[in-house]
């Protein structure tokens, strides 16, 4: 049996690409199983791959305020920091054949240190962060100018030593997750609408939200929204409120990550800001159509079956930029102006069909 620890501790998007990576590498190999060093409040993702058999979690996220006395009392000086020293025990209680850094940040390649096993990560003309390679035994070089889901799989593939000829893509996640629908089917003809995001300049303006609202019932659907924060509740509440046929709005709950596959894999089709669940709905099969103004889907957007990405077609676009003032027929940022609630029903028709 081939033991590997994986390092790849956030975020919601970058884990879900490591996914088919681990597929490739059980269809090949066979006996191999997986354990996963992540974030605390991403354990749930790891579980969904049947190859993990361990999940290690790491609070570095909470951590951060005290990084130096938690890190460098509890390494250099010997002061016991009992959560750090926890966490220590639990990482090196196996001794694995291959120990892979999927991240290849500072902070993973740090993590990589304490682990048992030889160590794997890109090399530094292929890492983010290029001082990260230093710290691997056996760095790998992939190029950068592809999708990020397939370095990844490149990565382990080079690693492990076999080849990625012939292999589809497959995020691997269980059978009974996805066919869940068949168990709970009352969120039938739905669509899902994952207004939520993180910077500003991601946000689709609401004004679109609520025509496309409206059009998507006309046709004949409910709509779910769902909401992580305060912000989001209430953008989701004024969608409902806003809507000549209210009743066939819901807004949900607070849902953790496995309720909400719950919700997804149940709906007709997803349509979604860029956002890391708009992954979790490409890794589900799920159609979705994502929406791209300041960024860009080339690297990182949605990747799988039945995505649609629409993008802003404009001079600075894709601009990476977290704040914009420019504003167009009211539209902020106005990378999104033609990207209209009209355009958007046009693709998720087709995408239904």
């Amino acid at each position: 049996m081939i033991k590997v620890l994986i390092i790849k501790t956030c975020s919601l998007g970058d884990l879900i690409h490591t996914l088919p990576a681990l597929t490739d590498a059980q269809t090949v190999l066979g006996e191999i199983q997986f354990d996963w060093l992540v974030e605390e409040n991403f354990v749930e993702i790891p579980a969904w791959h049947p190859a993990v058999r361990n999940i290690i979690p790491v609070a570095l996220r909470r951590w951060r305020k005290q990084i130096f006395k938690t890190f460098f009392s509890g390494v250099f000086s010997g002061r016991k920091n009992g959560e750090w020293q926890r966490f220590k025990q639990q990482l090196q209680q196996e001794h694995y054949d291959y120990v892979i850094d999927a991240q290849a940040l500072l902070k993973s390649a740090l993590l990589i240190h304490f682990a048992r096993g030889k160590t794997y990560g890109l090399d530094k003309q292929s890492a983010r962060e290029p001082l990260a390679a230093r710290f691997y035994q056996h760095p790998q070089a992939i190029a950068k100018q592809q999708h990020a889901v397939e370095r990844v799989r490149q990565l382990f593939a080079q690693s492990l030593g076999y080849s990625l000829n012939d292999l589809p893509l497959d995020y691997g996640i269980q059978e009974s997750i996805k066919s869940s629908s068949e168990v709970n089917n009352n969120a039938s003809r739905s669509i899902l609408f994952l207004h939520g995001t993180t910077w500003d300049t991601k946000h689709w303006p609401q004004q679109y939200w609520l025509e496309l609202a409206d059009q998507v019932i006309a046709q004949g659907h409910n709509i779910l929204l769902p909401w992580g924060n305060e912000v989001e509740r209430q953008r989701a509440l004024t969608i409902k409120q806003q809507c000549k046929r209210s009743q066939q709005v819901v807004v949900l709950d607070k849902l953790n990550l496995n309720e909400l596959v719950q919700k997804m894999v149940t709906a007709d089709a997803v349509v979604a800001v860029d956002t890391g669940l708009a992954h979790l709905a490409a890794a589900l099969d799920k159609p979705t159509i994502a929406l791209y103004g300041p960024t860009s889907p080339g690297l990182t957007g949605t990747y799988g079956n039945n995505q649609v990405h629409l993008q802003g077609d404009y001079e600075c676009a894709p601009c990476f930029r977290k704040r914009c003032d420019k504003t167009k027929n009211n539209i902020n940022p106005e990378c999104y102006t033609d990207i209209t609630a009209e355009r958007v029903m046009t693709s998720l028709n087709t995408l239904l069909k």
